[in-house]
């Protein structure tokens, strides 16, 4: 047999060479890698109607402010924006919401506190129940005036057709007249108030002058009384002299 051809060892096969992942620490790793700026994300559709909210409320509270000041002060109605019809409740509820809703915390305007004392007093006005009497009784002439005005019988409704068909409004002929109405009286209030401060200053001129010319009676009595011995010794004088003369003339005679 012919010897079998002899077989060479066969090596084993060497793995494939991995290129190796570049290897660096981390000092390396922070020097090579440059810093994202953050990217600003735009606002949400809710974020934008809270901005939206916020600024329309501001707003509306500076336009709130300025119709208070704006509004006729002798007429709480007017600044409370309430009709006379409306019942105290209203009137609590009204106020408890302008007073919050123009709050000088909450509130921008630089008029804030002004806006806010007039509420105050216009509410405390509609609270008295005597003052509010008074008011009322001006806004039923102003309604009465208004339809005589405008050639309409005194019982007319307002929801009557030749009422609501008026321009300006009835609503604001009334409001109109009201305001000629307490115009005049506080114009009569003031000159009274006028007349009276002059007559009290009438008064008390004429006292005073009373008490000045009774001090100055007083001290003159009181001189005279001092001058009493002296005036007496002059007398006395002026006679002892007298009758010296005489009696030396009849030594010559």
């Amino acid at each position: 047999m012919a010897p079998s051809p002899a077989t060479e060892p066969i090596s084993p096969k060497a793995p494939k060479a991995q290129n190796p992942e570049p290897s660096s620490s981390k000092g390396e790793t922070s020097s090579s890698v440059k810093p994202t700026s953050k990217v600003e994300q735009p606002l949400s559709t809710d974020e934008l109607d809270k901005l939206l909210s916020r600024e329309a409320s501001a707003l509306q509270r500076d336009v709130e402010v300025d119709r208070i000041l704006k509004a006729f002060k002798l007429n709480p109605y007017e600044l409370l924006g309430l009709d006379p019809t409306c019942t105290p409740a209203d009137i609590k509820k009204r106020y408890r919401h302008l007073s919050l809703f123009i709050h000088p915390d909450k509130a921008t305007h630089p008029r804030a506190t002004d806006a806010f004392d007039l509420l105050k007093k216009a509410e405390a006005e509609l609270s008295d129940q005597a003052k509010r009497d008074e008011l009322d009784a001006v806004m039923l002439e102003a309604r009465a005036q208004t339809l005589k005005a405008n050639s309409l019988p005194s019982g007319t409704n307002d929801t009557d057709s030749r009422i609501l068909a008026l321009v300006p409004s009835f609503k604001e002929q009334i409001r109109a007249r009201a305001r000629d109405i307490l115009i005049d009286e506080e114009v009569r209030r003031r000159k009274a108030i006028k007349m009276n401060l002059a007559n009290e200053g009438l008064e008390a001129r004429r006292k005073e002058e009373e008490v000045a010319t009774k001090k100055r009676k007083a001290e003159e009595d009181a001189r005279w009384e001092e001058n009493r011995d002296q005036r007496v010794d002059s007398w006395r004088s002026f006679n002892a002299g007298k009758k010296k003369k005489k009696n030396k003339l009849n030594v010559i005679g």
